[in-house]
């Protein structure tokens, strides 16, 4: 597999897995008692895991958007080295991690993960500025 699929690959799956906590606010909703006439305003009916997973679902947006923009500089580019391929992937495990440490409380390895999504997104952009002016 090329090095370009696997930032298309890594983009598409870091898309799906904002989505992964939205299944268990989802199934907390369902505990509770599903208002479609006001799902927001039940936020804080629902348990604290539900509650969570909300949090991670939002955060996983927001870091979504800066991996995706990442990745693509990446891609055009033409970035092609094992260290751009290692953070593509990275993201994508830290990512998933994340919202499960995030949904289970784990403060500390939810933190860790983010911090690893963080720097991998961070490593993409700094490869592709490096191979623009070099």
């Amino acid at each position: 597999m090329s090095v370009s699929v696997i930032f298309l690959y890594s983009i598409a799956a870091a898309a799906v897995l904002i989505y992964v906590p939205f299944l268990v606010v989802g199934y907390g909703r369902m505990k509770v008692g599903y208002d479609t006439s006001a799902p927001r305003a039940m936020f804080d009916k629902l348990p604290a895991y539900a509650q969570r997973a909300t949090w991670a679902h939002q955060n996983s947006f927001e870091n979504f958007m800066i991996f995706s923009a990442a990745a693509l500089m990446a891609f055009v580019t033409g970035i092609n080295s094992p260290i751009a391929v290692g953070a593509a992937i990275a993201f994508v495990v830290a990512r998933l991690l994340y919202s499960i440490f995030y949904i289970l409380n784990i403060p500390i390895l939810r933190s860790l993960m983010f911090a690893i999504g963080s720097l991998s997104s961070f490593t993409l952009i700094a490869l592709s500025i490096i191979k623009v002016n070099g």
